[in-house]
């Protein structure tokens, strides 16, 4: 529930400031640049704590008839109120120790001073102003409600600032954007607040008032500002503005503003007549007013313009956000009423992602002559015609449920069914998170304790919304089913992409799992690495990717050939010096590490490739123990020659090879989890594990190195993934 408040708390303000936060974020992007362009002028041509107040006085006295006043600005720069030797009344930008002029102040620039007015009062006024103030207050309550979302969606206040999910582009930088810059939005919608609310007059008086004593009038009428013990112990960098004596009678006196107080000081003696210290409301407004127009500071203009900048963007991803949970709350075309359905479909979903899944399974299912129902969890209840219920989840926060599944539970214990039903849970969520598809989890664990519900697969986890995993899952529930299931795919963005050119140097013939290599080598430079991606585009115009290895500058496949396959046939048919175009794509995420820690290479099928690169690439001779699952013996035949050149040059420190259709039927979890000592070590050291393969294996051992990162180093992997020690590239 309390997530609930706080979303809508925060989606309701968004929507009523919408408009004015667009206005307010456009124009403080121009406003930013007004401070950036004033403090690059070359009016400091030194650092004014390096000054003393008397040096320049000294300065003045020597260059000028008459000082009217003195002002350190905004941006450090000696503004100067003089009467020049030829008598002519100027105000000037002066140098510290000479008092040289080094130029004029100039008018704001009309657009800034239209932009400035629109920014604070909208040309309304004091209306204008008014609502500016209000903006400003709802702003503070969205960044913090903001704040408030995505710590539960990371897991807690310790995993604010931990690797953000896989999402769409919109969400995954609405977090991104929301955690960096929280502070400055909140600080700018602060400062906003304060000003609005001095002007109308809601805060104590900034006003000071002085009690003046009498001044010592029997003086010495010669002695110069410059020779006063006082300005002798003043820094400029401390000085805010002075006012010089009105007249050289011994009543008229200094008015000296510095950062934290006002002095009047006897223009003889130096005697101080009057000292009051700012209240903290001056102070306040001081602060306020530099923090929300980055006054006298480029970096934190910069800061501001950034910031400005994200707000437009946190409008459009929040819409985009929006819009995409409100399309999961639509019906599906053709679906039938629960009661008269064959297939229920309950979704827990938070953003609406898992939604698109369901969607397109229904209308897979319906043109399979299907009867479909779609729905959140929690509108769970009896169906009278059903025989299969498919659950869909994803997990929010901490391990919950989310919020359209909030009273599943509840509702399942409370609510006897009136048939028994096959079921099939799939869970949603990111390796990133401790409780990786942990409500998920719960919700198979509740069917499973239920008779009336039978296990038609095991429970299926589904990483960052992986089409890989969803297309897996499909094709085991088929099978399970006898029911020919086909999901109609996501819309492809196509984007042109830069086809490099190959001869093929090698390809050996095909191994009893129908196996093979195939080593291509650039027709000119081409750069790529070890786990990088090789796109090959057939005549259908979509693209398949292979992991790749790089041996010697030549690219180096593992493939296995498919019946029904389009590029595994046309690549086991490739002639030596054929030529072939590829498309290389970047995977930086999957390189071999550049530090000397320790290693560990998990694979099965044709995942060996990108590793077997990788060997050859160990120039530091890092500890690498191979984790790697074949069908038998003679499976292993097809990279023997490879493997035994990298041992041979200490690339390899160890190989594990589990052989699924031997004696043991062994599979590489099994070996993974018969050497936990060295996996927890190495975690603990620092190492990396790299995982390749069939997502089915990635699963297995995801599980087996959870439970040895638990037992061994009370930590859950995702503590791993989060420090990228856990890599993964599986299909």
């Amino acid at each position: 529930m309390t997530i609930s408040i706080w979303r809508y708390s925060h989606l309701t303000l968004a929507i009523s400031s919408s408009l004015f936060l667009i206005i307010a974020s456009l124009t403080g992007i121009i406003l930013a640049f007004a401070p950036m362009q004033s403090a690059l002028k070359h009016y400091a041509p030194v650092n004014l704590a390096e000054v003393r107040l008397s040096e320049t006085f000294e300065a003045l006295e020597t260059s000028y008839n008459e000082v009217l006043s003195l002002e350190v600005d905004a941006d450090d720069f000696l503004v100067a109120s003089v009467v020049t030797k030829k008598g002519d009344s100027e105000i000037i930008y002066i140098h510290p120790k000479t008092a040289k002029k080094l130029g004029t102040p100039e008018t704001q620039a009309a657009l800034f001073q239209w932009t400035t007015n629109l920014h604070r009062s909208l040309f309304l006024k004091s209306i204008g102003r008014f609502f500016v103030g209000l903006i400003s207050f709802l702003l503070c309550l969205m960044a913090v409600t903001g704040l408030l979302l995505i710590i539960k969606r990371q897991g807690g206040l310790t995993k604010l600032f931990s690797k953000v999910q896989k999402d769409y582009p919109e969400l995954r930088y609405h977090v991104l954007l929301g955690r960096w810059f929280f502070v400055p939005i909140i600080l700018v919608a602060a400062t906003g607040v304060y000003l609005s609310a001095e002007q109308f007059s809601l805060l104590p008086k900034t006003s000071v008032t002085h009690e003046l004593i009498a001044p010592e009038t029997r003086v010495d009428m010669t002695i110069k500002p410059s020779k006063l013990e006082l300005f002798q112990n003043i820094k400029l960098s401390n000085v805010r503005k002075i006012n010089f004596p009105f007249s050289a009678v011994p009543e008229d006196y200094f008015e000296v503003s510095l950062k934290d107080k006002e002095l009047y000081v006897h223009q003889y003696t130096g005697e101080i007549l009057s000292e009051v210290f700012y209240p903290f409301t001056t102070l306040a407004n001081r602060w306020s007013l530099a923090i929300h127009t980055g006054q006298g500071s480029i970096l934190w203009s910069i800061v501001l313009l950034l910031a400005s900048i994200s707000m437009l963007y946190f409008i459009y991803s929040g819409f985009v956000m929006w819009r995409k949970r409100m399309k999961g709350t639509k019906s599906v075309t053709r679906q039938t009423e629960k009661d008269e359905a064959s297939h229920i479909i309950l979704v827990g979903s938070e953003t609406g992602s898992t939604f698109q899944f369901a969607y397109r399974l229904a209308k897979g299912l319906i043109t399979a002559g299907k009867s479909v129902y779609v729905s959140e969890l929690n509108t769970y209840s009896t169906y009278k015609k059903a025989e299969q219920l498919i659950i869909l989840t994803a997990t929010y926060g901490e391990g919950e449920a989310t919020t359209n599944a909030r009273n599943f539970e509840k509702l399942f214990k409370s609510i006897q069914p009136i048939r028994d039903l096959s079921y099939s849970v799939v869970g949603f969520g990111s390796l990133l998170y401790p409780d990786y598809c942990s409500f998920a989890i719960t919700v198979d664990e509740l069917l499973k304790k239920n008779s009336h519900f039978q296990e038609l697969l095991p429970l299926y986890k589904i990483n960052n919304q992986d089409e890989r995993a969803v297309a897996d899952w499909t094709k085991k529930w088929s099978k399970h089913t006898g029911v020919s299931l086909r999901l109609k795919s996501l819309p492809i963005k196509k984007k042109s992409v830069k086809m490099k050119f190959f001869t093929v140097v090698e390809r050996t013939i095909l191994n009893e799992d129908d196996t093979f290599l195939v080593r291509l080598r650039p027709k000119s430079q081409v750069r790529f690495q070890s786990g990088d991606l090789a796109g090959i585009i057939p005549d259908d115009g979509i693209e398949r990717l292979y992991s790749i290895a790089k041996i010697d500058n030549d690219l180096l496949l593992s493939v296995k050939k498919h019946k029904f396959g389009v590029c595994s046939p046309l690549l086991s048919t490739l002639e030596l010096h054929a030529p072939i175009a590829l498309h290389i794509k970047k995977n930086t995420e999957f390189h071999f590490p550049k530090d000397e820690k320790p290693v560990i290479f998990i694979a099965n099928g044709t995942g060996i490739a990108p590793f077997l690169g990788m060997l050859h690439e160990n120039k530091n001779e890092n500890p690498v123990h191979f984790f790697l699952g074949l069908r038998t013996k003679k499976s292993l035949k097809l990279y023997e020659e490879i493997l035994s050149e990298v041992s041979k040059k200490n690339k390899l420190t160890s190989l594990h090879v589990a052989y699924s259709r031997e004696e043991k039927n062994q599979y590489v979890q099994y070996l993974v989890q018969e050497n936990e000592s060295l996996i927890s070590k190495t975690l603990q050291v620092g190492g990396s594990i790299y995982i390749c393969g069939s997502l089915a294996m990635q699963n297995a051992v995801l599980d087996v190195l959870n439970t040895i990162s638990k037992a061994h180093l009370n930590k859950p992997l995702s503590e791993f993934e989060g420090t990228e020690q856990l890599k993964m590239d599986c299909y």
